[in-house]
């Protein structure tokens, strides 16, 4: 191994080597090289930056109706053009919810023809009691004596009245052909 290096050394040192060479140096006067170069350049360019940037978002209410003991559910929506965003949002109510608790808190409390009175406000309940032989109660009156009072007093069955109002899938179906009218003029 040492053998090897000494051998690469004295190889290394026996090429002749070169040195830079002066300027004085009579006998081998030194290679100058000059070199001149001209050049134009002429650029022109036309640019045009465009920016693009998305509309500002119209975003929903957060509508919280988050205690299981409520009976309300929100409801929101929004909708948003280039140039303007509307967003609403409410809580409706869920009235049979409502009964249904009514009633269970009376039953618990002992008051169990008032519970049932709470749930005979429901036209289906009502109809369902009937047919079963067992009317709603009437005034204090239950059994025979309220089945005699109310085909007396028809007109204060429950849904009599609601059947008279606008019902509630009309009421929907009018609500939708606003926001589609709104919709549509937005997007003129």
């Amino acid at each position: 191994m040492y053998f090897l290096k000494f051998v690469i050394l004295i190889i290394s040192l026996s090429f002749p080597m070169a040195y830079a060479q002066d300027e004085t140096d009579p006998l081998n006067p030194p290679i100058i090289t000059e070199a001149t170069t001209n050049s134009t350049v002429t650029t022109r360019s036309d640019t045009t930056t465009t920016l693009k940037s998305p509309p500002a978002s119209a975003i929903s209410p957060t509508i919280n109706t988050s205690n299981s003991d409520l009976c309300t559910f929100g409801v929101a929506g929004a909708i948003q053009t280039q140039i303007l965003g509307i967003s609403t949002g409410t809580q409706v109510t869920d009235e049979n919810c409502e009964r249904l608790k009514n009633a269970k808190t009376l039953y618990d409390m002992g008051m169990k023809v008032a519970a049932v009175s709470v749930m005979c406000q429901d036209r289906r309940v009502f109809d369902a009691m009937m047919n079963a032989g067992t009317p709603c109660p009437y005034d204090g009156m239950i059994g025979t004596d309220a089945k005699a009072a109310w085909e007396l007093n028809a007109e204060k069955q429950p849904g009599v009245e609601k059947e008279k109002e606008m019902s509630n899938d009309k009421k929907t179906l009018l609500g939708g052909a606003g926001i589609a009218s709104l919709l549509f003029l937005l997007l003129l």
